[in-house]
């Protein structure tokens, strides 16, 4: 059985977006303790928030120190994030993990297509050491789904991953490789060889596996390596339920049913409108994930980023002193 706002969630779009995340804001705010908690402690009257850039959003943080719910219920399952050695995961308590399921099949196949269309094969081995990721429950639904004999995930198996490739790029499949920064940096280093046929897709994350290094720099690599003109990008996390995607030079587009917010770095509660602008806007990312219907919808992360004006955006770097977080640890 679907839940009660799918429909409003999935038919979100430029027109009645607005309106939806006012409306959830609202039901979060009387039904989520620890955002309504937080929101009170702000001292702000939710009667007075008409505008998203009026709502509140709740720092990544108090996934880590929380239980972020909206309503009562018993979690489907818990996604957890790889963080660093000694530090804290956060946990995203997921009521309902067909909702999730709903999400990333209808953000892939909105800029990818048809799931079947691909041979989808996840490089993720960090993410596959360790228990709850709710990337490898993204890529694992994707390949069961996908159905090809070659989809699959591979962790250090370089000579098996190199020979497939090839044999797929004979038999002009398209190809999808889904890999951790290290891992395809590890990949590329052993092999060099055209792949015309196949679309990298890197992840981020280093997790002390190698030098920190820019992205431009990573995507030159792996261009070179490869014989490929770009090198795509997604960016998601284990506090949210969509994905945005980048299909080069590191500018991510987002699903109809998420948005990106950009806030002032020095005063965090301010959120920093276009105003008709056609300059980018820079600051720290907020998003706006409403497929976080039962978690929390309203992120402020501690992504630094730039929005530009077709509401597409890039990601700079983080905030000073954040944590590094698997998903997103290359730093410019």
């Amino acid at each position: 059985m679907k839940d009660q706002w799918y429909d409003k969630i999935f038919k979100a779009g430029s027109g009645d977006f607005d309106a939806l995340a006012l409306e959830i804001f609202h039901y979060q705010y009387e039904n989520n303790r620890v955002y309504g908690d937080f929101v009170r402690a702000l001292k702000i009257d939710p009667a007075s928030v008409k505008s998203v850039h009026k709502i509140p959003f709740l720092p990544i943080r108090f996934f880590k120190s929380h239980e972020v719910k909206t309503g009562s219920y018993i979690a489907q399952t818990v996604f957890e994030s790889s963080g660093t050695t000694g530090s804290i995961s956060s946990k995203h308590f997921v009521k309902d993990l067909s909702l999730y399921e709903e999400s990333f099949k209808r953000g892939f196949e909105l800029f990818y297509g048809t799931v079947r269309n691909w041979c989808i094969i996840g490089l993720l081995p960090s993410y596959l050491e360790r228990q709850n990721s709710s990337l490898v429950y993204m890529i694992d639904k994707l390949i069961h789904w996908n159905e090809h004999p070659q989809s699959g995930f591979y962790l250090d198996e370089f000579d098996k991953l190199a020979a497939i490739l090839q044999e797929l790029e004979r038999q002009k499949q398209p190809v999808l490789l889904v890999g951790v920064t290290f891992a395809l940096l590890d990949f590329a280093e052993k092999f060099s060889f055209p792949l015309k046929h196949t679309i990298i897709m890197e992840t981020g994350g280093m997790k002390g596996r190698r030098e920190e290094m820019i992205r431009e720099e990573v995507h030159a690599l792996l261009k070179k390596s490869f014989t490929l003109n770009t090198i795509h990008s997604e960016y998601g996390m284990t506090e949210l339920l969509s994905q945005a995607y980048s299909k080069g030079e590191g500018i991510f587009t987002c699903p109809p049913w998420m948005k990106i917010l950009i806030r002032d770095v020095e005063d965090p509660l301010v959120s920093v409108p276009r105003f008709g602008t056609m300059a980018p806007v820079t600051g720290t990312i907020n998003v706006i994930d409403l497929a976080n219907i039962h978690s929390c919808c309203f992120i402020a992360t501690d992504d630094v980023g730039k929005l530009i004006d077709d509401g597409s955006f890039e990601v700079m770097g983080r905030v000073d002193g954040s944590d590094l977080r698997g998903c997103s640890l290359m730093l410019i």
